[in-house]
């Protein structure tokens, strides 16, 4: 005998007629547990808080941008110290130019994000524009280098990066 939802996958069966299509002898089918369901209370907890009410997905994303946005920053604050300590103010502002940089384009990425499925249905690509336009400029102007530009660019990278390694050595950091 055919599983109700291979009668329906089939085409043999509807599935507002799955009621009438159980009966006794189906239902001990050797692919139905035997096990008595617990009842509500009975069920253990599994780390899941099930007395909380459900999280809004677009919350845990509204986090997220929110985390990377400030790791970026941090990440930002510290680099661009260190290379003016290191190296020289020139060097430091060009690393600075490609970091904002960065950061604007992680923020123009969330946008992006966050309108996928509602009213696009897949990324705009717009956002290159922004980085290609700055490494054309950077390529055209004597007084900016392309290397601590590209750098500071990629300084949104390490944050996601730093984000991750968080995430997977420390999951309950939240």
């Amino acid at each position: 005998m055919l599983q109700h939802h291979d009668m329906i996958l089939n085409g043999l069966a509807e599935p507002s007629q799955l009621p009438a299509l159980v009966s006794p002898s189906s239902v001990n089918s050797p692919n139905t547990p035997t096990e008595p369901i617990p009842a509500t209370g009975d069920i253990p907890e599994t780390g899941s808080a099930s007395s909380e009410p459900a999280k809004d997905p677009m919350q845990d994303f509204y986090q997220l941008q929110q985390d990377l946005l400030l790791y970026s920053l941090a990440l930002m604050g510290i680099i661009f110290i260190s290379v003016w300590i290191f190296y020289n103010l020139n060097i430091a502002l060009n690393y600075l130019i490609g970091a904002c940089t960065g950061v604007v384009y992680l923020r123009m990425l969330a946008k992006n994000v966050e309108r996928l499925g509602r009213e696009n249905q897949r990324l705009s690509k717009t956002r290159l524009v922004l980085f290609m336009g700055l490494i054309i400029l950077a390529t055209q102007w004597n007084q900016l280098q392309i290397l601590p530009i590209f750098l500071g660019f990629l300084t949104y990278k390490a944050a996601i990066v730093f984000y991750m390694l968080q995430t997977v050595l420390i999951p309950d950091h939240k």
